[in-house]
């Protein structure tokens, strides 16, 4: 059997930035098991180009796959394209069979099987285990319904089988790095780069995220096994630059530090960048100098809101005070802090604004990235805003980057003169300027120059998008009208309970 797994081409500009493209870790997780099984693995990666979906379609039909699987870390914004994806494979080549996987084909498994005649199989949650079974029950002509965690048609109805197990033991599973040719990816301003993951899933209660349900419950790699790998990926392919995938790298700190350690004694060179809770610096403000040594060079850090009454309402956890703090200790170790900053989550008067400019003046961040509230129908926060009106109805820009529901009493124009003014504000500021020209360390001065120059590309990109391109909802769509009802029941994608159902679901298609 000829496998061909597709990374589709996203829209967002962030995917359209020369000689910065991540190779598709979660594709090359699913590539590894495969692969070890003995089954034929190639990869298309349609974001390199990027590739349009007719030249997908034609280098599917060259490498003659007779099994495509699809998948994209920005599930939700590229669903669209896959969909059209899917037509356009079929339309070639009737015979292959799709499978199409990762977060938002996981809920919406369903309606998507109802609504797409193209796609065969849906994976449910992790894809690992559920893959590599599904692909040898295909080719030894085993019943499909002895397999946790996929979606399909039977006999013209939708089934769908128990969840998926856990993943337990995250080394059991290697990533197929041999899928790609590492000179293709870079980041950091040309620097050989992959993404990692250290760890799935995260403790914390978020009612906003779309990703802490997919992954259930947080497990994290053997620490030394995990440097060892980094390091050969250093030593063996020339790998520059780490990006952890993970939504909390820093969870465990035993294990995160026994990491730290391990990857300091592997004696690579190597910078790692990735993203934790402002909480988790300030734990390990003792072993922050081991985080510097290892290579850490910038960590994102989940601001979200200057409001503690809006913190607690999402139930971020944190606090302002500890944001700060978080930020001037990783200053003083020689690391980055990124900013994450959330527009949309209450509905902010223009005073609202001006105050969220004031404390992340206050903050100080090295960078800053501001992103609009999007709401995942699986998400506690979705119920919150369903009766708020949607403004953007092309779910292809449903990537934060662009307002989708409307703040009331607010034009979306001044909400985005507001949202550009603060970003470009924040980062021309004295202090930064400063630091990206005449930090004593190189590398922080590269980091510094480097995402201004990429800020600068898609600030520009993003405010003539909305002055030429951008053309909103004008009706009264609420959320709940334009997307369903909320799916917060199956926000927890793989079932851990004992009590967990047993048996096959069927739907009337």
């Amino acid at each position: 059997m000829n496998i061909v797994i597709i990374n589709p081409p996203h829209t967002a500009i962030g995917s359209r930035i020369p000689r910065e493209h991540l190779p598709p870790l979660g594709l090359l997780s699913l590539g590894g098991p495969l692969l070890d099984d003995g089954f034929s693995v190639q990869l298309i990666d349609a974001e390199l180009k990027p590739m349009s979906l007719s030249e997908i379609v034609d280098e599917a039909e060259r490498l003659q796959a007779d099994t495509i699987m699809i998948g994209h870390s920005g599930s939700s914004s590229v669903h669209a394209t896959v969909l059209e994806l899917c037509h356009q494979l079929k339309a070639r080549s009737p015979e292959l069979t799709i499978i199409y996987g990762g977060v938002h084909p996981t809920y919406y498994w369903d309606e998507i099987l109802a609504e797409c005649s193209e796609v065969d199989f849906i994976i449910r949650g992790e894809g690992e285990q559920t893959c590599l079974s599904l692909m040898q029950a295909i080719r030894d002509h085993s019943p499909l319904d002895q397999i946790k965690g996929i979606a399909y048609r039977e006999e013209g109805e939708i089934c769908a089988t128990p969840d998926a197990d856990l993943i337990r033991n995250l080394d059991d599973y290697r990533v197929g790095w041999e899928l790609i040719d590492h000179k293709n990816y870079s980041y950091w301003g040309g620097k050989r780069a992959v993404v990692a993951q250290f760890s799935r899933g995260c403790p914390h209660l978020c009612n906003y995220c779309g990703q802490r349900g997919f992954w259930t419950v947080r497990r994290h790699r053997d620490p030394v096994k995990f440097a060892k790998e980094l390091a050969r990926l250093a030593r063996e392919e020339g790998v520059e630059l780490i990006n952890f995938a993970d939504e909390l790298p820093t969870g465990s700190r035993k294990a995160w530090k026994t990491f730290l350690e391990a990857l300091i004694a592997e004696d690579v060179s190597l910078l790692l960048v990735g993203s934790t809770r402002t909480s988790d610096i300030v734990r390990d403000e003792d072993i922050l100098h081991l985080y510097k040594k290892a290579g850490v060079i910038r960590f994102l850090l989940g601001i979200e809101s200057y409001d503690e009454t809006t913190l607690a309402n999402i139930q971020k956890g944190g606090s302002t005070s500890t944001d700060q703090r978080a930020i001037q200790l990783l200053r003083q170790h020689g690391i980055l802090s990124m900013a994450t900053y959330v527009i949309g989550f209450e509905e902010e008067r223009d005073r609202d604004f001006l105050k969220s400019f004031r404390h992340l003046v206050h903050y100080d961040p090295d960078q800053v990235q501001l992103l609009y509230a999007t709401p995942h129908r699986w998400t506690p926060f979705y119920e919150t805003v369903e009766n708020r009106r949607v403004i953007e109805t092309d779910t292809r820009r449903w990537d934060y980057k662009h307002q989708v529901i409307a703040t009331p009493g607010i034009p979306a124009w001044r909400v985005f003169c507001w949202f550009k003014l603060i970003e470009v504000m924040i980062q021309l500021r004295p202090k930064v300027l400063k630091r990206m020209f005449f930090h004593r360390d190189p590398d922080y001065r590269h980091a510094m120059r480097w995402y201004t120059r990429i800020g600068r590309r898609v600030w520009f990109h993003e405010v003539f998008e909305f002055l030429f391109k951008t053309r909103h909802h004008k009706g009264n769509l609420t959320l709940k009208q334009f997307l369903g009802t909320n799916f917060a029941e199956r926000e927890y994608s793989m079932n851990t309970k004992k009590d967990a159902p047993e048996t096959l679901v069927s739907l009337k298609n």
